[in-house]
């Protein structure tokens, strides 16, 4: 009696745009083993620390092994 979404209604569905889709078998591709946050820990740190450090126009060398790094684990990039 207390709730206050009405019954039967499905709760609403948010995508974000912005975050890397994951291949699906139709498209030819694989699909990603795990989460793109999980991915590539060692190239993400030190891309991260460069661009820190640096800046990220003095990193590019450092984003695109990254960019390689998540495309070969099977992300969109």
């Amino acid at each position: 009696m207390g709730s206050l979404q009405a019954k039967n209604q499905p709760l609403p569905v948010t995508t974000d745009k912005h975050l890397p889709t994951q291949a699906t078998a139709a498209d030819g591709e694989t699909k990603p083993k795990c989460k793109a946050c999980c991915a590539c820990p060692e190239t993400k740190r030190i891309r991260d620390e460069c661009v820190i450090i640096n800046g990220e126009e003095h990193c590019s060398k450092e984003i695109e092994a990254h960019k390689a790094c998540m495309r070969a684990a099977g992300f969109n990039i």
